[in-house]
Protein backbone atom coordinates (compact mmCIF):
# COMPACT_ATOMS: atom_id res chain seq x y z
CA UNK A 1 0.00 0.00 0.00
CA UNK A 2 1.35 3.48 -0.98
CA UNK A 3 2.55 5.78 1.87
CA UNK A 4 -0.12 8.10 0.65
CA UNK A 5 -3.17 6.16 1.50
CA UNK A 6 -4.47 6.10 4.75
CA UNK A 7 -4.54 3.56 7.39
CA UNK A 8 -7.48 2.00 8.75
CA UNK A 9 -10.20 4.28 6.52
CA UNK A 10 -12.13 3.18 3.11
CA UNK A 11 -10.11 2.99 0.49
CA UNK A 12 -10.39 5.54 -2.03
CA UNK A 13 -10.82 3.68 -5.61
CA UNK A 14 -8.48 5.73 -7.50
CA UNK A 15 -6.11 4.65 -5.23
CA UNK A 16 -6.55 0.84 -6.07
CA UNK A 17 -4.19 -0.75 -8.74
CA UNK A 18 -4.97 -0.42 -12.35
CA UNK A 19 -7.94 -3.14 -13.80
CA UNK A 20 -6.05 -6.59 -14.08
CA UNK A 21 -7.05 -10.04 -14.14
CA UNK A 22 -6.72 -12.99 -12.32
CA UNK A 23 -5.74 -15.53 -14.44
CA UNK A 24 -7.06 -19.05 -13.68
CA UNK A 25 -5.92 -21.35 -15.77
CA UNK A 26 -8.34 -20.72 -19.39
CA UNK A 27 -10.66 -18.17 -16.83
CA UNK A 28 -10.24 -15.05 -16.22
CA UNK A 29 -11.58 -12.61 -13.49
CA UNK A 30 -11.64 -8.96 -14.03
CA UNK A 31 -9.96 -6.72 -11.08
CA UNK A 32 -11.38 -3.29 -11.67
CA UNK A 33 -12.80 -2.87 -7.99
CA UNK A 34 -15.81 -4.60 -8.11
CA UNK A 35 -16.41 -7.15 -5.42
CA UNK A 36 -16.35 -11.05 -6.06
CA UNK A 37 -18.23 -13.30 -3.77
CA UNK A 38 -16.90 -16.76 -3.80
CA UNK A 39 -19.60 -19.46 -2.73
CA UNK A 40 -18.84 -22.28 -0.20
CA UNK A 41 -19.62 -25.33 -1.43
CA UNK A 42 -18.65 -27.94 1.17
CA UNK A 43 -19.55 -32.00 0.51
CA UNK A 44 -18.78 -32.58 4.08
CA UNK A 45 -20.45 -33.93 7.12
CA UNK A 46 -19.02 -31.98 9.87
CA UNK A 47 -18.82 -28.36 8.55
CA UNK A 48 -19.45 -25.98 11.27
CA UNK A 49 -22.76 -24.21 9.14
CA UNK A 50 -23.92 -26.64 6.21
CA UNK A 51 -21.97 -30.10 7.20
CA UNK A 52 -24.35 -32.76 5.53
CA UNK A 53 -25.97 -30.80 3.59
CA UNK A 54 -24.86 -30.79 0.25
CA UNK A 55 -23.03 -34.73 0.07
CA UNK A 56 -24.71 -36.43 -2.71
CA UNK A 57 -23.57 -35.12 -6.44
CA UNK A 58 -26.78 -34.00 -7.44
CA UNK A 59 -27.11 -31.75 -4.33
CA UNK A 60 -23.78 -30.58 -4.34
CA UNK A 61 -24.83 -29.52 -8.30
CA UNK A 62 -27.49 -27.68 -7.98
CA UNK A 63 -26.52 -25.49 -5.01
CA UNK A 64 -23.33 -24.75 -7.02
CA UNK A 65 -25.94 -23.99 -9.86
CA UNK A 66 -27.85 -22.11 -7.24
CA UNK A 67 -24.97 -20.25 -6.22
CA UNK A 68 -24.00 -18.98 -9.20
CA UNK A 69 -27.11 -17.49 -10.12
CA UNK A 70 -27.30 -15.77 -7.12
CA UNK A 71 -24.00 -14.01 -8.30
CA UNK A 72 -20.67 -16.32 -6.76
CA UNK A 73 -17.86 -15.56 -9.22
CA UNK A 74 -16.20 -18.31 -8.20
CA UNK A 75 -17.40 -21.37 -6.24
CA UNK A 76 -15.39 -23.31 -3.60
CA UNK A 77 -15.52 -26.95 -3.03
CA UNK A 78 -14.21 -28.14 0.43
CA UNK A 79 -14.04 -32.16 1.07
CA UNK A 80 -12.41 -31.56 4.51
CA UNK A 81 -13.88 -29.65 7.49
CA UNK A 82 -11.00 -27.00 8.98
CA UNK A 83 -13.69 -25.70 11.52
CA UNK A 84 -12.43 -25.43 15.30
CA UNK A 85 -11.77 -29.20 16.40
CA UNK A 86 -11.95 -30.53 13.25
CA UNK A 87 -10.89 -34.38 12.13
CA UNK A 88 -8.68 -35.02 9.28
CA UNK A 89 -10.38 -37.74 6.72
CA UNK A 90 -6.75 -37.96 4.54
CA UNK A 91 -6.16 -37.28 1.07
CA UNK A 92 -7.81 -40.39 0.04
CA UNK A 93 -11.34 -39.30 1.44
CA UNK A 94 -10.99 -35.62 0.09
CA UNK A 95 -10.50 -36.74 -3.59
CA UNK A 96 -13.68 -39.12 -3.22
CA UNK A 97 -16.01 -36.57 -2.01
CA UNK A 98 -14.51 -33.69 -4.23
CA UNK A 99 -13.60 -35.26 -7.82
CA UNK A 100 -17.08 -35.98 -8.81
CA UNK A 101 -18.41 -32.72 -7.91
CA UNK A 102 -15.57 -30.85 -10.02
CA UNK A 103 -16.00 -33.26 -12.96
CA UNK A 104 -19.68 -32.34 -12.91
CA UNK A 105 -19.27 -28.57 -12.34
CA UNK A 106 -16.52 -28.21 -15.03
CA UNK A 107 -19.96 -29.00 -17.70
CA UNK A 108 -22.72 -26.75 -15.68
CA UNK A 109 -20.78 -23.38 -14.65
CA UNK A 110 -18.78 -20.68 -16.26
CA UNK A 111 -17.13 -19.88 -13.24
CA UNK A 112 -13.88 -21.24 -12.30
CA UNK A 113 -13.53 -23.74 -9.23
CA UNK A 114 -12.08 -23.49 -6.52
CA UNK A 115 -10.38 -27.03 -4.58
CA UNK A 116 -10.29 -25.85 -0.72
CA UNK A 117 -7.70 -28.20 0.64
CA UNK A 118 -3.73 -28.16 2.41
CA UNK A 119 -2.82 -31.88 0.51
CA UNK A 120 -1.05 -31.85 -2.83
CA UNK A 121 -2.54 -34.94 -3.67
CA UNK A 122 -5.86 -33.78 -3.35
CA UNK A 123 -5.10 -30.21 -5.24
CA UNK A 124 -3.55 -32.19 -8.09
CA UNK A 125 -6.53 -34.43 -8.42
CA UNK A 126 -9.13 -31.38 -8.55
CA UNK A 127 -6.98 -29.38 -11.06
CA UNK A 128 -6.81 -32.97 -13.18
CA UNK A 129 -10.16 -33.13 -13.14
CA UNK A 130 -10.81 -29.30 -14.34
CA UNK A 131 -10.47 -27.31 -11.00
CA UNK A 132 -8.59 -23.57 -11.57
CA UNK A 133 -7.81 -22.73 -8.38
CA UNK A 134 -5.99 -23.89 -5.26
CA UNK A 135 -7.60 -22.55 -1.87
CA UNK A 136 -5.18 -23.63 0.97
CA UNK A 137 -5.31 -22.72 4.50
CA UNK A 138 -1.93 -23.20 5.04
CA UNK A 139 -0.50 -20.34 2.39
CA UNK A 140 2.09 -23.30 0.84
CA UNK A 141 3.39 -23.71 3.73
CA UNK A 142 2.41 -27.43 5.45
CA UNK A 143 3.05 -29.48 2.15
CA UNK A 144 6.39 -29.41 -0.17
CA UNK A 145 4.59 -30.14 -3.08
CA UNK A 146 1.62 -27.80 -3.06
CA UNK A 147 3.71 -25.03 -4.87
CA UNK A 148 5.03 -26.92 -7.42
CA UNK A 149 1.55 -28.94 -8.14
CA UNK A 150 -0.20 -25.15 -8.45
CA UNK A 151 2.54 -23.82 -10.65
CA UNK A 152 2.79 -27.34 -13.15
CA UNK A 153 -1.22 -26.29 -13.86
CA UNK A 154 -0.84 -23.12 -14.16
CA UNK A 155 -3.96 -22.69 -11.65
CA UNK A 156 -4.31 -19.92 -9.39
CA UNK A 157 -3.55 -19.95 -5.40
CA UNK A 158 -4.84 -18.23 -2.79
CA UNK A 159 -2.79 -18.16 0.25
CA UNK A 160 -4.22 -17.94 3.91
CA UNK A 161 -2.45 -17.36 6.39
CA UNK A 162 -2.54 -19.81 9.51
CA UNK A 163 0.20 -19.85 11.99
CA UNK A 164 -0.14 -21.89 15.08
CA UNK A 165 2.17 -19.85 17.37
CA UNK A 166 0.25 -16.07 15.95
CA UNK A 167 -1.81 -16.19 19.42
CA UNK A 168 1.45 -15.72 21.28
CA UNK A 169 3.59 -13.70 18.87
CA UNK A 170 4.47 -10.16 19.97
CA UNK A 171 4.07 -6.99 17.43
CA UNK A 172 1.97 -5.71 15.12
CA UNK A 173 -0.89 -8.32 14.12
CA UNK A 174 -0.59 -6.84 10.33
CA UNK A 175 2.91 -7.16 10.02
CA UNK A 176 2.91 -10.43 11.70
CA UNK A 177 0.54 -11.75 8.93
CA UNK A 178 2.54 -9.79 6.37
CA UNK A 179 5.41 -12.02 7.23
CA UNK A 180 4.11 -14.87 7.02
CA UNK A 181 2.42 -14.20 3.90
CA UNK A 182 5.82 -12.86 2.42
CA UNK A 183 7.26 -16.67 2.81
CA UNK A 184 4.06 -17.82 1.53
CA UNK A 185 4.82 -15.97 -1.72
CA UNK A 186 8.57 -16.72 -1.75
CA UNK A 187 7.62 -20.87 -2.08
CA UNK A 188 4.77 -19.45 -4.47
CA UNK A 189 7.97 -16.98 -6.60
CA UNK A 190 10.68 -20.41 -6.26
CA UNK A 191 8.16 -22.74 -7.60
CA UNK A 192 7.33 -20.59 -10.73
CA UNK A 193 3.35 -19.47 -9.93
CA UNK A 194 2.93 -16.48 -11.91
CA UNK A 195 2.21 -13.63 -9.33
CA UNK A 196 -0.89 -12.78 -11.46
CA UNK A 197 -2.76 -15.80 -10.49
CA UNK A 198 -2.08 -14.86 -6.41
CA UNK A 199 -5.03 -13.99 -3.91
CA UNK A 200 -4.03 -13.45 -0.46
CA UNK A 201 -6.27 -14.65 2.93
CA UNK A 202 -5.76 -13.30 7.01
CA UNK A 203 -6.94 -16.11 8.00
CA UNK A 204 -9.84 -14.45 10.46
CA UNK A 205 -10.53 -17.22 12.90
CA UNK A 206 -7.80 -19.59 12.62
CA UNK A 207 -5.81 -19.01 15.74
CA UNK A 208 -6.26 -15.88 16.63
CA UNK A 209 -8.20 -14.23 19.35
CA UNK A 210 -11.09 -12.19 19.32
CA UNK A 211 -8.91 -8.76 19.95
CA UNK A 212 -6.84 -9.94 16.94
CA UNK A 213 -9.60 -10.87 14.51
CA UNK A 214 -11.32 -7.29 14.94
CA UNK A 215 -8.21 -5.91 15.22
CA UNK A 216 -7.28 -7.87 11.72
CA UNK A 217 -11.11 -6.52 10.17
CA UNK A 218 -10.62 -3.09 10.94
CA UNK A 219 -6.86 -3.02 9.42
CA UNK A 220 -7.70 -5.28 6.33
CA UNK A 221 -6.66 -1.95 3.59
CA UNK A 222 -2.85 -2.36 5.32
CA UNK A 223 -2.77 -5.64 3.54
CA UNK A 224 -2.63 -4.26 0.02
CA UNK A 225 1.04 -3.80 0.68
CA UNK A 226 1.84 -7.14 -0.36
CA UNK A 227 0.22 -6.32 -3.77
CA UNK A 228 -1.95 -8.62 -4.31
CA UNK A 229 -5.83 -9.06 -4.29
CA UNK A 230 -7.29 -9.99 -1.03
CA UNK A 231 -9.76 -12.49 0.00
CA UNK A 232 -12.03 -11.79 3.18
CA UNK A 233 -13.22 -15.76 4.94
CA UNK A 234 -16.22 -14.26 7.89
CA UNK A 235 -18.85 -16.05 7.20
CA UNK A 236 -20.69 -16.88 10.37
CA UNK A 237 -17.42 -17.53 11.98
CA UNK A 238 -17.39 -17.12 15.83
CA UNK A 239 -15.70 -13.86 15.69
CA UNK A 240 -19.42 -12.21 14.78
CA UNK A 241 -20.87 -15.07 17.66
CA UNK A 242 -18.38 -13.24 20.33
CA UNK A 243 -19.99 -10.21 19.73
CA UNK A 244 -23.37 -10.65 19.20
CA UNK A 245 -23.57 -14.34 21.01
CA UNK A 246 -25.79 -16.32 17.75
CA UNK A 247 -25.46 -19.77 16.61
CA UNK A 248 -23.99 -19.75 13.43
CA UNK A 249 -27.12 -19.80 11.71
CA UNK A 250 -28.02 -16.68 13.61
CA UNK A 251 -25.33 -14.76 11.77
CA UNK A 252 -25.88 -13.38 8.60
CA UNK A 253 -26.41 -9.99 9.53
CA UNK A 254 -22.95 -10.43 11.37
CA UNK A 255 -21.75 -11.60 7.93
CA UNK A 256 -23.16 -8.83 6.03
CA UNK A 257 -21.60 -6.34 7.87
CA UNK A 258 -17.70 -7.65 7.78
CA UNK A 259 -18.87 -8.02 3.91
CA UNK A 260 -19.28 -4.34 3.70
CA UNK A 261 -16.55 -3.02 6.06
CA UNK A 262 -14.22 -4.74 3.59
CA UNK A 263 -15.68 -3.62 0.69
CA UNK A 264 -14.81 -0.15 1.69
CA UNK A 265 -11.26 -1.18 2.72
CA UNK A 266 -10.69 -2.67 -1.11
CA UNK A 267 -10.91 -6.22 -0.64
CA UNK A 268 -12.06 -7.56 -3.78
CA UNK A 269 -12.91 -11.37 -2.79
CA UNK A 270 -15.47 -12.42 -0.12
CA UNK A 271 -16.01 -16.52 0.83
CA UNK A 272 -19.47 -16.80 2.06
CA UNK A 273 -22.33 -19.34 2.73
CA UNK A 274 -24.96 -16.81 1.95
CA UNK A 275 -23.96 -15.36 -1.87
CA UNK A 276 -27.11 -13.31 -2.72
CA UNK A 277 -27.16 -11.54 0.63
CA UNK A 278 -23.83 -10.86 0.01
CA UNK A 279 -23.76 -10.11 -3.34
CA UNK A 280 -25.80 -7.30 -2.95
CA UNK A 281 -24.39 -6.12 0.73
CA UNK A 282 -21.09 -6.07 -1.77
CA UNK A 283 -22.55 -3.90 -4.41
CA UNK A 284 -24.11 -1.26 -2.56
CA UNK A 285 -20.91 -0.78 -0.41
CA UNK A 286 -18.88 -0.61 -3.04
CA UNK A 287 -21.15 2.20 -5.08
CA UNK A 288 -20.81 4.12 -1.64
CA UNK A 289 -17.23 3.36 -1.37
CA UNK A 290 -16.96 4.89 -5.10
CA UNK A 291 -18.68 7.72 -4.45
CA UNK A 292 -16.64 8.59 -1.65
CA UNK A 293 -13.89 8.22 -4.13
CA UNK A 294 -15.28 10.40 -6.61
CA UNK A 295 -16.49 13.14 -4.24
CA UNK A 296 -20.06 12.85 -4.90
CA UNK A 297 -22.35 14.78 -2.53
CA UNK A 298 -24.39 11.67 -0.73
Amino acid sequence: MPEEWPQNSVLPRQAMPAARELLCRDRRLLLDGTPHVVGILNVTDDSFFDGGQHNSLSAAVSHARLLVAEGASVIDIGGQSTRPGYVEVGPDEEIRRVIPVIRELVRHVAVPLSIDTYHATVADAALQAGAHIVNDVHGLQHDPAMAPVIARHGAAAILMHNDPAFRETPGDVIENIKSFLTRSLALAAAAGIDPARIILDPGIGFGKTQPQNLAILARLSELHALGHPILLGASRKSVISHVLDLPPDERLEGTLALTALAVGQGVQFHRVHDVRANHRAALMSAAIRDALASGSQL
